[in-house]
């Protein structure tokens, strides 16, 4: 059976290349939207988080109706951070739209989806994005994708992908880069022409891949995926399996049937070969399982998702001011939260660390963590952080580590430092272009040395430089990086900061808080230009006396506190240091906070 009134597509790209913002327009093409209607930007986007940043951090499905097809249409992260949400989505679609900036051209993500979508034989439309931009190399770049196609091993078939020219921004698509083109018409046709139909057999036992969990808090967990075979019906009794086999398989009723739509869910009572649909009413199902007839079990295969390389300590909060901001605090509360996390996301990984207080979380990088950080600090969660550390291998019995392929694209001037930081973080220079006024250097850097980092870049190239890096593979073990070179101004004594102990305390360094704020005995109050740790009273008052004298009681002039994101504090971390997450507040403090033990244990 070949369904040709539905093709099932995703969109796919590194980050920042217009993904969302040509779904926006998609949408509005095919008439979703009514004549009257308040029209949101990046609609796909509807985490606060993703709205905030500008990214997308979780893939969302969508479909839109053109001529007699109805296209199913999935929005990817393209962040390298969040690539297992990739892998796992291109098992329901039949093609992909790949699409590259015309200025930047192909980067490190786009490389790792390409590849991806090659690995499991989809079709591909190459859509260059952004033709309006004043920089765009409209001749140079597909010449890039086709270099790239042929660096993977691509088939003719895939090389011969259709390429069209598009400005998602304006909802405009031609075939020629000398032409602007009216409207998306031109990239409608080509989905349907290029992409293939789904097909499979109805007639055949009932098989749905789970590609994707949502959850919510009336019906419980919701299976996302597309039949392969056979028909699913509302109410039927079905068996759920492991490809693996590692469980047996189990008896579960589909409660509830949806099919997706433009914005929202609608429920229905079948669904045939080659349907997304949204599956309630099975209480343990997980991504990977399949979806058969209740006697029958055949599980179809699914694809191996990448190792974490990134673990990070989560523990419960024991700082002076614990439990005073949170409202979910104990070990059992943030355990379930992780294991809930682990039902929607299958590239993290939660063990128990060393005591029944701590959880050592494995993650595909730092935005990835710093992202469930985020999330659960906004939950109310209140918990400790630790640095984030590299997972390392042994291989052939050597010691490895996790290196990243890194590309730079900076203002010549700036090129020196850039690489002179890159050399103290034992990475080797592969490749060096030149692109104009501007450099483009590709880096191969153990994931260790680009911890703490991008801040650096951002002095270094005065906020021109662009960074990109993504997971590579396992290399030798580079010995010690050193990527923190200041020492932690550290607060003597618990009480609240007063202006005339900061203003003596910035003498030693940068503040990181300002007069009035509660602190407390081995909380990191700044930092300074040394590498060793200095203790200061923040909260020293002046000793009053009845002699004044002349100039010397005029205002204490303080120089602005320096205000770090959360990921910037990730990256500030030092060993013997914790990040204190509350809903409120993040503070560094020492893992140690009395002075004097703190003193011993580094004797």
């Amino acid at each position: 059976m070949i369904r040709k009134d539905l093709r099932n597509i995703a969109i796919v790209a590194h980050v920042d290349h217009g993904k969302t913002t040509l779904v926006d327009e998609m949408l509005k093409f095919s008439g979703a939207y009514r004549e009257n209607q308040v029209v949101l930007e990046r609609v796909m986007d509807s985490n606060a988080l993703e709205r905030e940043r500008g990214i997308t951090i979780l893939s969302k499905n969508t479909s839109m109706k053109y001529k007699d097809c109805k296209i199913n249409v999935i929005d990817t992260p393209g962040h390298a951070d969040f690539g297992g949400e990739v892998e796992r989505i291109l098992k329901m679609v039949d093609g992909v739209v790949l699409l590259v900036d015309a200025a930047e051209g192909p980067m490190p993500q786009t490389r790792f989806v390409t590849e991806r979508a090659f690995n499991l034989g989809l079709k591909v439309i190459i859509v260059i994005n952004k033709i309006d931009k004043k920089d765009a190399r409209l001749e140079e770049v597909p010449d890039e994708i086709l270099e790239l196609f042929l660096d993977l091993d691509a088939t003719d078939e895939q090389i011969e992908s259709p390429i069209l020219f598009c400005s998602g921004r304006e909802g405009t698509c031609s075939k020629s880069s000398k032409e602007k083109g009216k409207d998306l018409a031109p990239l409608f046709e080509t989905i349907l022409e290029h992409i293939n139909p789904p097909s499979g057999d109805e007639t055949k036992d009932l098989q749905l891949l789970v590609s994707s969990i949502d959850y919510n808090e009336y019906v419980g967990r919701i299976a996302i995926g597309r039949v392969e075979n056979g028909k699913i019906k509302k109410g039927q009794e079905v068996s759920i399996c492991e490809f693996e086999g590692k469980t047996e398989p189990y008896k579960g009723k589909i409660v509830n049937l949806y099919e997706i739509g433009s914005f929202e869910r609608t429920p229905i009572e079948t669904a045939t070969v080659g349907d997304i649909v949204c599956v309630s009413g099975i209480e343990n199902i997980t991504i990977g399982n399949t979806i058969c007839e209740k006697e029958k079990p055949n599980p179809l295969p699914f694809v191996k998702i990448s190792e974490p390389t990134v673990e990070m300590t989560f523990s419960v909060n024991n700082s002076p001011f614990a439990g005073q901001e949170g409202k979910f605090v104990t070990s059992r509360q943030i355990k379930e939260r992780l294991e809930k996390e682990l039902l929607k996301d299958v590239s993290l990984k939660v063990s128990q660390g060393d005591s029944s207080e701590k959880f050592n979380v494995l993650g595909r990088g730092e935005m990835h963590l710093s992202i469930l950080i985020e999330t659960m600090r906004r939950e109310n969660f209140e918990f400790l952080v630790s640095k984030p550390r590299v997972l390392l291998k042994e291989i052939d019995g050597k010691k490895c580590e996790p290196y990243e392929k890194l590309i730079v694209d900076v203002p010549e001037s700036c090129m020196g430092s850039v690489m002179e930081k890159m050399g103290s973080r034992k990475a080797t220079m592969l490749e060096m272009k030149n692109k104009g006024s501007r450099v483009e250097l590709e880096f191969l850097v153990p994931s260790r040395g680009l911890f703490g980092y991008r801040n650096e870049f951002l002095t270094d190239t005065k906020g021109e430089g662009i960074m990109n890096s993504i997971f590579d593979s396992y290399g030798p073990y580079k010995g010690e990086i050193l990527t923190r070179t200041t020492g932690s101004l550290v607060s003597y004594e618990t009480g609240e900061a007063i202006t005339y102990g900061l203003y003596n305390a910035q003498n030693r360094g940068q503040l990181l808080i300002s007069p009035g704020e509660k602190v407390y005995e081995g909380m990191v109050v700044g930092f300074g230009p040394k590498q060793e740790d200095i203790v200061v009273n923040v909260c020293k008052k002046k000793h009053l006396t009845n002699t004044r004298a002349s100039g010397s009681d005029d205002a204490l002039k303080l120089v602005p506190q320096v205000k770090f994101s959360l990921e910037q504090y990730i990256e500030f971390l030092a060993e013997d240091e914790l990040l204190e997450v509350t809903p409120k507040n993040l503070r560094v403090r020492k893992a140690i906070l009395n002075n004097q033990q703190r003193a011993k244990s580094k004797k």
